[in-house]
C-alpha cells in the first residue's frame, strides 16, 4: 500500500512540474519541404555559380492537458545550394543542410563575405562562417570602442578589409539619423568596425584619416591592398567604383536595383560582373533579383535554379 502511495505520489509531482513549465509542450513539427518562399541567391561563386539559401520551419505547442498556452515557431535546417546560373541543369552542383534540430536561436546565414564564405550571427558577440564544402564555425567576439562609444546599430555587411581583418558595417557608412549625418552627430557615434579573428574582437571606430574618404561609398571593401568603393547614382544609373579614391570605374547599370559586391562578384542591377584588371566585365546572363530564382541569357533562354 505504502509503495503504491510513493508511486502516485511521484507521478503526482511530475505532472504538477510540468504544468509549473507551462505545460510541458508538444514535439517540435518540421516541414516536411523547403517553402519556396525561403529560397534566395545570398550570393555568387564566380560568373557561372550563385548560392541560393533555404530553410524549413517549425512549429511547437506549448499547450498542455490542463491549459492552452499558444504555440511558438521558427526556422531551421538551413540550407546553401550552389548553382549553374549560365546553363540549366537538373539540380545544384553542391548541397549541405544543418541538423540544427536543437532549434538554437542562430541565424548562421546573413550574407556573403567572400567567393566561398557566407557569415551569419553577429560581429558584436558570436559570428560564424559557413564554408562551401564545410560545416559552419562560430566564433565569440570581444566588442572594443576606439575614439567613439556608440557601435553600428545593426550589421548589414561584413567585406574583405585591411591586413586581413574583416570591414563590418550598416547598409551605409554615414546614414541619417534623425535628419542628422552620422559624421555631424559627435565623436560618441561609430561608423564602422574591423572584425580581427585572430584575436576575436570587434574594434568599433569612427572613419577618419586616410580612410574618411569611404564615408560617400554604398558598398566597399578591399582587394589586396587597394580599397573598392561602389558609389550608386540613383539619378542617372552612371554609378562608379572607386579604386584608393583615385581612379574611377565606370559601373554600368541597365537598371538600377541596389549594386553591391557579393564576393569577389559585382551585382550591378540586373547584371552580375566581374572586376578584372580594373575593368568591370558583364555576363550575358541577366537576373530579375534576391526573390526570383531566374536568370536570363541574351538568347531569350531562363535558367531555373531548381
Amino acid at each position: 500500500m505504502m509503495v503504491e502511495i510513493r508511486r502516485l505520489l511521484v507521478v503526482a509531482l511530475a505532472a504538477l512540474a510540468c504544468i509549473c513549465m507551462w505545460g510541458c509542450g508538444g514535439d517540435v513539427e518540421w516541414s516536411k519541404t523547403f517553402p519556396k518562399s525561403a529560397a534566395q541567391v545570398i550570393g555568387f561563386v564566380d560568373d557561372s555559380l550563385a548560392i541560393v539559401y533555404d530553410y524549413q520551419q517549425w512549429h511547437r505547442d506549448l499547450g498542455s492537458f490542463v491549459q492552452d498556452h499558444g504555440d511558438e515557431s521558427g526556422f531551421g535546417h538551413q540550407r546553401l545550394r550552389v548553382f549553374n546560373y549560365r546553363v540549366q541543369e537538373d539540380g545544384p552542383r553542391w548541397a549541405d543542410t544543418l541538423d540544427n534540430d536543437d532549434i538554437e536561436d542562430f541565424n548562421y546565414v546573413k550574407g556573403q563575405l567572400s567567393d566561398s564564405v557566407i557569415w551569419g550571427g553577429d560581429p558584436k558577440s558570436e559570428v560564424s562562417f559557413w564554408k562551401i564544402g564545410s560545416k559552419p564555425r562560430k566564433m565569440k567576439v570581444k566588442k572594443i570602442f576606439d575614439g567613439c562609444s556608440i557601435d553600428v546599430r545593426y550589421t548589414a555587411k561584413l567585406r574583405p578589409w585591411l591586413d586581413g581583418k574583416i570591414l563590418v558595417m550598416g547598409n551605409e557608412l554615414n546614414p541619417d539619423i534623425d535628419g542628422f549625418k552620422l559624421d555631424s552627430l559627435g565623436g560618441d557615434y561609430c561608423q564602422y568596425a574591423e572584425l580581427d579573428t585572430i584575436q576575436r574582437t570587434a574594434t568599433y571606430k569612427k572613419l577618419d584619416g586616410n580612410l574618411k574618404w569611404i564615408k560617400k561609398c554604398d558598398d566597399v571593401r578591399v582587394w589586396g591592398d587597394d580599397v573598392f568603393c561602389l558609389l550608386l547614382d540613383k539619378k542617372d544609373g552612371n554609378s562608379l567604383i572607386l579604386k584608393n579614391n583615385v581612379d574611377s570605374i565606370f559601373a554600368p547599370m541597365e537598371k538600377l536595383f541596389e549594386g553591391c559586391f557579393s564576393g569577389n562578384m559585382l551585382e550591378l542591377g540586373v547584371r552580375v560582373c566581374s572586376l578584372i584588371k580594373d575593368e568591370i566585365v558583364c555576363s550575358d546572363v541577366k537576373w530579375t533579383g534576391n526573390q526570383e530564382l531566374e536568370f536570363y541569357r541574351n538568347d531569350g533562354t531562363v535558367i531555373y535554379l531548381k
